[in-house]
């Protein structure tokens, strides 16, 4: 059974906020944004971001995600971090925790913070052959732990990239290290490093909730549906202010590209759980993710086709 989504209004309850295409990574297969090493924090200033929460507050908003790139890479997300909260608006950092400086870990055990991080495999050879980086699954490993041991919220989001990749062995590792947060699994999208064609980019990758209620803002200022749409510019923050941007004609015109009709609900790795669809709460067994997406066809995709709008690390 398939549900049509709301149309997209300037009532946007949550934001993506790139800050950085900066990135320890190399991920070569997958990566929607073609972050790395040679990557930069953009034209966006200290001041440009905080005059984006500022207005975002004023405009309903209620929840940021940092994300790249790599956010903690910022030289000011410990002072965004804590500027968002001064909002009252709830934070979430999507980290590839593989390196995690000591005034990051404070910024980060703040209440109201919380977590997410890219996982792939319990085998250190097949998470780094993904990643690319070197050392990266025993840093990142490392750092869920930690963050555990400092009572910091953490969610998983594991990406399917290679065959017969162990993402069911990642999830069971994630669950004994004490990650108590909710694990979803998606596939590699024909997005970015992810497509055959990268002059391409089909709409019909997306998870059908992109401007619906959030949106996303790239490291020079670019507001789109969402980090996965960039290709779908509807305004820049550093020439115009957020709520023109959302409410004006540019911005449904891009939407309006959007299919807007998907299999049942939406399981999002993209936001926290309180933003996305979730038909058992507290679950996140990939049975229960098949459920609740359909394929094209009508019946149960496999776990590695769940239709989850899920951001690389």
């Amino acid at each position: 059974m398939t549900a049509v989504l709301e149309t997209p209004t300037n009532t946007i309850k949550s934001l993506a906020l790139e800050l950085t295409g900066l990135c320890q990574n190399t991920c070569s297969s997958h990566c929607y944004a073609g972050s790395g090493p040679q990557g930069t924090h953009g034209t966006m200033t200290r001041t440009d971001w905080e005059e984006v929460l500022r207005q975002a507050s004023a405009a309903g908003v209620r929840m940021v995600q940092y994300i790249g790139g790599e956010p903690t890479l910022h030289p000011y997300l410990p002072q965004l971090i804590r500027r968002a909260l001064d909002f009252e608006m709830r934070v979430e950092v999507f980290s590839n925790l593989v390196h995690i400086r000591s005034t990051m870990w404070e910024a980060l055990a703040l209440p109201g913070v919380s977590l997410a991080t890219s996982y792939y495999s319990d085998s250190e050879a097949e998470h780094e052959e993904i990643t690319g980086g070197r050392g990266s699954y025993k840093r990142t490993k490392g750092n869920i732990t930690e963050a555990i041991r400092r009572g910091i919220p953490l969610r998983g989001s594991l990406v399917h990239v290679l065959e017969d990749q162990r993402v069911n062995e990642a999830r069971a590792e994630l669950r004994s290290l004490g990650v108590t947060g909710e694990i979803r699994l998606d596939r590699v999208r024909a997005i970015g490093k992810g497509s055959t064609d990268v002059t391409f980019n089909d709409p019909n990758e997306l998870c059908g909730r992109c401007g619906v209620d959030r949106a996303a803002i790239s490291p020079d200022g670019v507001v789109t549906p969402c980090v996965m749409s960039r290709w779908l510019p509807a305004g820049n923050v550093r020439a115009q202010s957020l709520t023109s941007i959302l409410s004006g004609p540019l911005w449904q015109q891009q939407n309006d590209v959007i299919p807007r009709t998907v299999g049942g609900c939406v399981p999002d790795s993209c936001t926290p759980k309180e933003d996305s669809c979730d038909p058992s709460p507290g679950a996140d067994d990939f049975d229960t993710l098949k459920a609740c997406n359909p394929d094209k066809d009508g019946g149960d995709c496999s776990p590695a086709e769940t239709p989850a709008c899920n951001p690389k690390h």
